[in-house]
C-alpha cells in the first residue's frame, strides 16, 4: 500500500504524513511561507549537531544524506561558525562590479590550487542552478570570441535521466522527465539528450565495457552530426549522476571517449559536479578519477557544506585564454556573486577538508560503506543495484531482480522507504528519488554522509538503512 504522502511528481519529497512532527491540520494555511505543499507543513527542525537533526517533537534523526548531499562536515562546525562571524564583522556585502574581498579572493585561490593549476579561474554564485546558467552563457561567449568567431554554436547536448538545476536554462539541460513535464512548453528547444552511462540498465547482455563506451561515444558523435557539429557549444554531464539516477558512476573510459568526441567536433566539455564533486566521490574533483580535465566545471553542495548558499564554476585555461584575447570580460554578473559571507564559509569548509585530510577519509569510509551495504543488501530480492563512489551511494529497488522490472510509480516505494526510516526505531533520513529507469518509473534512495564520519558511524548507517529496507519490503509482502 503506498504511503500517505502528498507528492509532487518531480522526484522530490514534499510531505511526510507518517510522523508526529507535522503541524496540525490547517496550520499550513496560516503560514506566510510558500512550502512545497500548500496543504501540509513540513517537519520542523529546531536544531542540528554533528550527524543529527533535532525536531520540534523532541526526536533526533540521523542525517545520513547531509540533506541533499550538502552537509559534508555535518552540522554545527565551530570553525565554520566562527569564520562566518568574523566575516560579518569585516564586511557582509559589497558589489562585485566595483569591489572584491579577501574572502572571495581566498576561496578562488583555494579552489584553483586544488586543481593543481588545471583550472584558471573561478566564478562564485549562490546556487547550483545559477552555476549551470553561468556555464551555459560562458560556453556561448567562448565561441563568439574565438578566432574566427563561431556564432552558429547555440546548441547543447546533455543526457537523459540527468538533473542540472531548476531555473529554465538548467532545467532545459536536465533530462529528468518528471521534473521537466510541467514546464516543457517554456523550456529551451536548443538542448537535446543522449543516453546516460548506466551500466546496470544500459549495458547489453554480453557487451564489454569497451563496447559499451564505444556505443555511447558513437551515439554522441551521431547526435553532433545530426545537429550540425558547428552548432553545438558543449556536451554536459554529471560524472556520478546524483538525484536523477541514484549515484550512478560512469564506466571506465567513458569520459575520455566523450571528451574525444567533443574535441573532434570543436565543442566544450562541461562537467556538472554540483552534487558529486568537492570531495564527495573520493577525490576533491570527480574528474580526477576520469583522466581528463573539463573545459568548465560546476560545483556546489559540498563547496560550502550547507553553512552558506554558495556554488560556482571552475574554468579551464583554454576558455579563459580566449576571453582574455577577446573582450577581456565575462558578460554575466549577479547581485550576490562572490558574496563575502558565503565565500568565507566555503573557504573555511575547504580548509577543514584539506587540513584534516577528509577526502582521504571519504575514500576509506566509502570502502566500508560499500562493503557493509553490499554484504547486507546485495542479495535482497528487491534490491536491484548498489552503486556509487566515496561517500555517495545509491540503492535501486526493483519488483523483480532477474528482469530488473521496476515498481509501479503509484506504489511510491522510495517514498515509503524514506518514511519508514523516519519512524521509530530507526530514526534515519534516507534521500528518496524516483524516475530511476526512464524519468518516471524506478525508485532509489541515496546515502551521502559527512566526510568526517567514523567507522562506527558507517556501521550504524549500514545497520539502520539495511534494517529499514528489509522491514519495509517484508511488510509489503504481508
Amino acid at each position: 500500500m503506498p504511503p500517505a504522502s502528498a507528492i509532487v511528481n518531480d522526484g522530490n519529497v514534499v510531505y511526510d504524513a507518517h510522523t508526529n512532527d507535522v503541524a496540525p491540520s490547517g496550520t499550513e494555511l496560516k503560514s506566510a511561507l510558500l512550502h512545497r505543499n500548500l496543504q501540509h507543513a513540513p517537519i520542523r527542525v529546531i536544531g542540528a549537531s554533528g550527524n543529527h537533526l533535532h525536531l520540534s517533537s523532541g526526536r533526533r534523526i540521523l542525517d545520513s544524506t547531509g540533506g541533499a548531499a550538502v552537509a559534508c562536515l555535518g552540522h554545527g562546525n565551530e570553525r565554520v561558525k566562527k569564520a562566518v562571524a568574523r566575516q560579518m564583522e569585516e564586511v557582509s556585502y559589497c558589489h562585485t562590479l566595483l569591489f572584491t574581498t579577501p574572502a572571495a579572493e581566498g576561496l578562488a585561490q583555494e579552489l584553483i590550487s586544488s586543481t593543481n593549476g588545471a583550472m584558471a579561474k573561478t566564478f562564485i554564485v549562490s546556487s547550483g542552478s545559477e552555476a549551470m546558467e553561468a556555464a551555459m552563457k560562458l560556453a556561448r561567449q567562448f565561441f563568439l570570441e574565438s578566432i574566427p568567431p563561431q556564432p552558429r554554436r547555440t546548441r547543447f547536448v546533455a543526457r537523459r535521466e540527468s538533473y542540472h538545476g531548476n531555473t529554465l536554462g538548467a532545467l532545459s539541460m536536465s533530462g529528468h522527465v518528471a521534473r521537466r513535464a510541467l514546464f516543457e512548453p517554456i523550456l529551451m528547444d536548443n538542448v537535446s539528450h543522449v543516453s546516460a552511462c548506466n551500466a546496470y540498465r544500459g549495458m547489453s547482455n554480453g557487451e564489454t565495457t569497451d563496447e559499451y563506451v564505444a556505443r555511447l561515444a558513437q551515439e554522441l558523435d551521431d547526435e553532433f552530426t545530426r545537429l550540425g557539429p558547428d552548432t553545438v557549444c558543449a556536451f554536459v554531464a554529471e560524472p556520478v549522476v546524483g538525484a536523477a539516477l541514484g549515484c550512478v558512476p560512469a564506466v571506465q573510459g567513458y569520459f575520455q571517449a566523450m571528451q574525444d568526441v567533443c574535441r573532434k567536433h570543436g565543442a566544450l566539455l562541461v562537467l556538472d559536479e554540483i552534487m558529486s564533486g568537492m570531495g564527495r566521490c573520493g577525490t576533491l574533483h570527480a574528474w580526477e578519477q576520469e583522466g581528463i580535465v573539463p573545459d568548465i566545471q560546476t560545483i556546489g553542495k559540498g563547496l560550502g557544506g550547507g553553512y552558506a548558499t554558495v556554488a560556482g564554476i571552475l574554468i579551464n585555461h583554454r576558455v579563459i585564454d580566449v576571453l582574455s584575447r577577446g573582450t577581456g570580460a565575462f558578460a554575466h554578473g549577479q547581485t550576490y556573486q562572490g558574496h563575502p559571507v558565503s565565500c568565507a564559509a566555503a573557504l573555511e569548509v575547504q580548509r577543514i577538508i584539506r587540513e584534516e585530510g577528509l577526502v582521504d577519509n571519504v575514500r576509506k569510509m566509502g570502502i566500508l560503506l560499500e562493503h557493509g551495504l553490499k554484504q547486507r543488501l546485495a542479495d535482497h530480492p528487491n534490491v536491484g543495484d548498489i552503486r556509487g563512489r566515496g561517500l555517495f551511494w545509491g540503492i535501486e529497488f526493483v519488483r523483480d531482480k532477474a528482469t530488473k522490472k521496476p515498481f509501479d510509480p503509484r506504489d511510491a516505494i522510495a517514498m515509503g522507504v524514506h518514511e519508514k526510516g523516519m519512524q521509530p526505531p530507526y530514526h534515519i533520513s534516507l534521500y528518496p528519488g524516483t524516475g530511476t529507469v526512464d524519468g518516471r518509473m524506478g525508485d532509489h534512495v541515496l546515502l551521502a554522509p559527512p566526510y568526517n564520519i567514523t567507522a562506527s558511524d558507517v556501521a550504524l548507517i549500514v545497520k539502520l538503512a539495511s534494517q529499514v529496507v528489509e522491514d519495509f519490503f517484508a511488510e509489503q509482502k504481508q
